[in-house]
This record gives structure tokens, sequence and C-alpha cells, in this order.
């Protein structure tokens, strides 16, 4: 099958194109092309229309992978742009070259966040908006997701992949993997009060091609691997080094002071550490997910999480970006 594959050159999208280009031809469509074994490269960009024909003619499918990652409010135009119209640009030029499947790449962020701590969401639960359309990333995550979704009818299926956080070897850009970054640096005294979800990249790779041909035309899939505390969450990163895990988790009114900290500014209570306010208020959520639809539908299987965080770790000390010297990984 010939494919077309947008956001192939970021952490997912090299993942999604390993595995791809094993049992099909690949079109990547890049803002700033180079060469990729094994695949086709062109120039475009999905906010530009006009770029999108010379990737997309002659393909089967797209696999709809750009975006564009940012916490601060400053970005919430650049966000809507990528996330909202270019998806609009993206799935129009899709069925206008006669793809008939796209799998469109979201985020749990789109409706498993909670303020409840043992909350968990399934596909089915309400979308919790006041809680996601605080954040212009996810805001614009959640409104590209409703667009893809409203599009997809008998003729042009469209399926929603809504994984949690994304671990895994090869986040170059270190956005993804900013949480055991911050670990390594020694930044975090203490655990931050919810919870997260997370899911090798690797894994999302295997579903993207499963979706192609498994999954249910307009229908979205919850992703992950593993739902448990920020502070569970360090102490597995502390067993797996030789660093400590924080000393204590936040108490529970760091929910309410997030609501004295002003505009984005930075500030960690008089911790000794510093994080901006949206990644704190996030923090201060649980991202709790049931991928019980994406295992009976896509026989979705992830790996062990214990192997996704140690060849994550494995691989960020190996590029050694600055990280404490100390930090390794134990035998």
């Amino acid at each position: 099958m010939r494919i077309c594959v947008t956001g192939g050159t970021g952490f997912l999208g090299r993942h999604v194109v390993e595995r791809l280009k094993r049992n099909h031809e690949l079109v990547v469509l890049a803002r700033r092309p180079k060469p990729i074994e094994g695949v086709s490269v062109a120039k475009g960009d999905v906010t530009d229309r006009s770029t999108l024909p010379s990737a997309m003619d002659g393909c089967e499918a797209l696999i709809h992978l750009a975006g564009f990652v940012s916490q601060h409010p400053d970005d919430a135009e650049r966000l809507y742009d990528v996330h909202v119209r270019g998806t609009e640009n993206a799935l129009e030029e899709a069925r206008r070259a006669g793809i008939k499947r796209v799998v469109y790449l979201s985020t749990s962020g789109t409706v498993a966040v909670s303020k409840e701590e043992e909350f968990i969401t399934n596909e089915s639960s309400e979308t919790p908006k006041e809680i996601i359309y605080r954040w212009p990333y996810y805001r614009s995550k959640l409104i590209g997701e409703e667009t893809a979704l409203a599009k997809s009818d008998a003729g042009f299926g469209v399926i929603s992949l809504n994984p949690s956080l994304l671990l895994g070897p090869g986040d170059t850009d270190g956005e993804s993997t900013r949480s055991i970054r911050m670990f390594l640096d020694g930044q975090l005294p203490v655990a931050p009060p919810g919870g997260l979800s997370f899911v090798d990249a690797r894994d999302v790779a295997t579903a993207v091609e499963t979706a192609l041909w498994r999954g249910r035309p307009g229908s979205r899939y919850l992703l992950g691997a593993v739902n448990m505390t920020f502070m569970a969450y360090y102490e597995r990163l502390a067993r797996l080094t030789t660093l400590k895990p924080p000393a204590m988790k936040a108490p529970p009114i760091m929910r309410t002071a997030l609501d004295w900290l002003p505009g984005w500014g930075k500030n960690g209570f008089g911790f000794g550490f510093t994080v901006d306010r949206v990644s704190m208020e996030q923090a201060c959520h649980t991202w709790y997910l049931d991928d019980t639809r994406a295992r009976a539908e896509l026989g979705w299987s992830p790996r062990d999480p214990i192997e996704t965080l140690r060849d994550t770790l494995a691989d960020m000390l190996d590029r050694s970006k600055g990280y404490n010297a100390a930090s390794h990984l134990r035998g």
C-alpha cells in the first residue's frame, strides 16, 4: 500500500515510518525534507494546502501525525493553525486525492484527564472540556480530533488513535521525555500530586499499522501501558538508576495554590525547583485511561512498562545531554 505520512520526522513519526516501510511504500511530508532511507520525502506543510498534492497523489491511505507541542499560552494561535486548520487541510486534500483510509494521531489528553484521584477514562467518557479548554495545546488537539472524526463516512474512513505520554528511545527533541529529564537533573525534590499514563512509542507505531486495516471508522482508541501516580513513576525510575526518588508527594493544597499563581510564570512553592504554571497544573490532575477497546478491536498489547522506562533511560543517558554524571542505569 502507498501511504502518505505527515509528521514523519518527529519522535513518534520516526517510529511509525520505521515500522511501516517494512511492508508499505511511504511518502513522508516534511517542512524541511531530509533523505530517509527506504522512503520518498516530499516538501510540504499541512498549514499550506497547496503544498500537499505532491505527497498525497497516488496514495491509498494517510497517517496524519503532524503536530506542534507547546504549553505556552502565547502559542495558542499556532497550535490551532497546526492541529485544526492543518488537519482540515490534510483530510480535505486526502479526500480529493482519492485516499480511502486515514489514521489520525490525537492524544489521550482529549478525554482522559480528571481532577479525581482514581478516575479512569474510556472512549465513552464525557469530555471534560472545563479542564481541557484551560490549556491551548489540549484544546487544539481536541478540536482537531473532532474535526477529523466528523469527516469520516462510508467512503472515507477516519480512525483516531489517542496515546498517553509517549516514552521509549529516540526522543531527540526531549519534549515527550521532559518528566524523566527533570528527574535525571535532580529537579524534583517532591512529586506532583497527580497521576499519569504512559506508553511506548514503538508500540503505538505498531497500533498505527494495525489501525489501517482493523480500526473502526469514526472511532477513537485510547492507548496506554500503565496508570500510576507521579510518585510511583519516579520511584520506578529511581529503582532503575542510582538516583533517589522525590522525598515526598506534594500536598493537595498545591492544586488550590495554583489559582494564586499569576500568568505563565515559574514557581516551585519553595520546594527548590522551577516549572511553568501550566505543567504544574496538569501534574495536579490524573490522566488514567482504560484501553479495553484497543485490546479488543486492534489486538493492542503493549510491552512491559519497565522495559519502556529502561530503554528510555538508556537512550537518554547514551546521548548524555548534560545529565548528572551520577545518574546511570543499574546493572
